[in-house]
């Protein structure tokens, strides 16, 4: 078996799904997190309310291999880049906000950007295979993951405990197998944890303002789970 070297030039070797140079994705890997912990958030806009601004909670912040700080968002059935989030229908990015400043802000903020570079620097690691576990968050915004097996007509809630970080630069969100628990409370790293991509009845994330009006019944949210499967 052969192994690419530093010195090896990838920019003409291309990847199929993306159509990107193989050296721009590994460039884009995400190898580091910082949790978000005083309340910023993202700033998104949609077609639907042309008029008007909404916010969803910043989970964490994201260094990748080429230097980019990025904050991250459970959006629909993955976590996504805000930045990335060009949906005009579900979604468009339209910057950060500090709502104990009340200040709006484009760039990732100085003091996380610090803290995942020094953090990465410092946590140097050296693993042997895409899927080793980097590093594991809690989840601090309540999110929630949707499970249907039937069109959702009927629905599951499930917390998610943590995220984890795989060499790759995938970012998973863990949920609980009940079966495995053994003991309690379940943290981050424990092994009845399993990613919500590996449930076949995994739909969605939701953040817990959103899973609470859906465990209340709430119409509006049922609403929108609603429009969700139709699209």
């Amino acid at each position: 078996m052969t192994t690419s070297t530093p010195d090896h030039n990838t920019d003409n070797v291309v990847d199929l799904f993306t159509g990107k140079p193989y050296s721009s994705r590994l460039n884009r890997r995400i190898i580091r997190l910082a949790p978000e912990l005083d309340g910023l958030e993202m700033i998104y806009s949609n077609e639907t309310h042309p008029n008007k601004l909404f916010s969803v909670k910043v989970l964490c912040w994201a260094l990748r291999a080429d230097g980019e700080v990025v904050g991250l968002v459970p959006w629909l059935d993955d976590i996504m880049p805000c930045t990335e989030i060009q949906d005009p229908l579900n979604g468009h990015w339209e910057g950060w906000y500090d709502p104990g400043m009340d200040e709006g802000f484009f760039e990732a903020p100085i003091h996380k950007v610090l803290e995942v570079e020094t953090a990465a620097e410092y946590y140097e690691v050296d693993c042997e295979t895409d899927s080793d576990v980097v590093q594991e968050l809690p989840d601090t915004i309540g999110t929630h993951a949707v499970l249907s097996s039937d069109g959702f007509k009927s629905i599951t809630l499930k917390e998610v405990v943590s995220w984890r970080l795989l060499y790759d630069g995938t970012v998973q969100g863990m949920l609980i197998d009940d079966e495995k628990i053994i003991s309690t409370p379940v943290l981050p790293g424990d092994a009845c944890l399993y990613s919500a991509k590996g449930e076949e009845t995994f739909c969605y994330f939701f953040q817990h303002h959103i899973a609470n009006k859906i465990k209340a019944q709430d119409p509006e949210a049922l609403a929108a789970i609603s429009m969700l499967v139709e699209s």
